[in-house]
């Protein structure tokens, strides 16, 4: 159930840190890794503790363990196993970090990440998050609305659509050949889509900034959509008149869509998309079923009033 309140628990408090284990066991037993940090007194795994109010929008539901969270990721540029990003991302230096705006806006921009993190306050948010392979979490975020920076860009208004990009650097990165992407990673949305309040511009997630395999320090997040939509560790962000090219919709354009909402009645090539494994405090993924829109249709199914969602998938 997705909820519009003043008055939820801050994602600092969800997950008791004391739980898990030290970083120096916890990288020698499952690989993690260290992230950004600025803010305030330095939690574990290097993160840093954010000051955050309760958001507009979360979800009734008890958050994936952070331990998890942070073990089990997708962020190719440091290999394509589920635990290469938490074994190989202690590479990444997310200080100093800036992030270039450019395309159809009034003037090109550059933003250090400070800046970008103080210009709203943040806000905690609880959101469902499915990855296309069918498996899920449920992870609190910390940011703000994306429409928010979007305003402090002043687009044109023949600016219609957003494109990510992601840094690509082999000082930092293995940027494997094997993951068979033309880097840097590049993801995209339509303006409307970057525009609801839904799409968080995400700077940390647990009460904490970002792990650098969680995509620190900064990543966008549209929960409707599948998670490789949410571009991570953006060093550029364009404002377009049409669509851009997209990593996956550039390698498989049969399998990934450039929309890519979550669609439980239009399958993957290759798998069902009617269920997802439920990743929570259970010893074992739970198989449960997957809803329309991953549960924001009613804040986001007007969006695409009209469309064939199984071409415009």
């Amino acid at each position: 159930m997705l909820i519009n309140t003043t008055t939820a628990i801050p994602s600092s408090e969800i997950t008791p840190q004391e739980k898990f284990l030290s970083r120096r066991g916890f990288l020698a037993g499952a690989a993690a890794v260290a992230g950004a940090g600025v803010i305030a007194p330095q939690g574990l795994w290097g993160a840093t503790k954010l000051q955050t109010t309760p958001g507009k929008f979360s979800l009734s539901e008890t958050p994936t363990p952070l331990k998890k969270a942070i073990s089990y990721n997708n962020f190719y540029e440091y290999g394509v196993d589920k635990g290469d990003p938490a074994a190989n991302a202690h590479r990444l230096k997310p200080r100093p970090w800036t992030v270039q705006v450019e395309g159809q806006i009034q003037k090109p921009l550059t933003f250090d990440i400070d800046t970008i993190m103080n210009y709203r306050p943040l806000e905690d948010r609880v959101y469902r998050f499915r990855c296309v392979e069918a498996w899920s979490m449920v992870i609190p975020w910390v940011g703000y609305s994306f429409s928010e920076f979007v305003k402090a860009c002043n687009p044109l208004p023949s600016a219609r659509y957003i494109q990510f990009i992601s840094l690509a650097d082999r000082k930092q990165m293995d940027l494997p050949d094997s993951a068979g992407i033309s880097w840097p990673y590049s993801e995209g949305l339509r303006m409307d889509e970057a525009m609801h309040p839904l799409t968080l511009l995400t700077f940390g997630s647990y009460g904490q900034t970002l792990e650098n395999q969680q995509g620190a320090p900064i990543r966008i997040i549209i929960p409707w959509k599948y998670g490789f939509k949410s571009a991570k560790s953006i060093v550029k962000i364009r404002f377009l008149d049409k669509q851009p090219h997209t990593s996956w919709n550039d390698l498989a354009p049969t399998e990934y869509g450039f929309y890519a909402n979550v669609n439980p009645q239009h399958n993957h090539p290759r798998w069902s998309q009617a269920n997802e494994r439920k990743i929570d405090a259970s010893l074992f993924p739970r198989t449960v079923p997957t809803l329309p829109f991953n549960g924001y249709g009613n804040e986001v199914a007007g969006l695409y009033s009209g469309m064939d969602l199984h071409k415009n998938y």
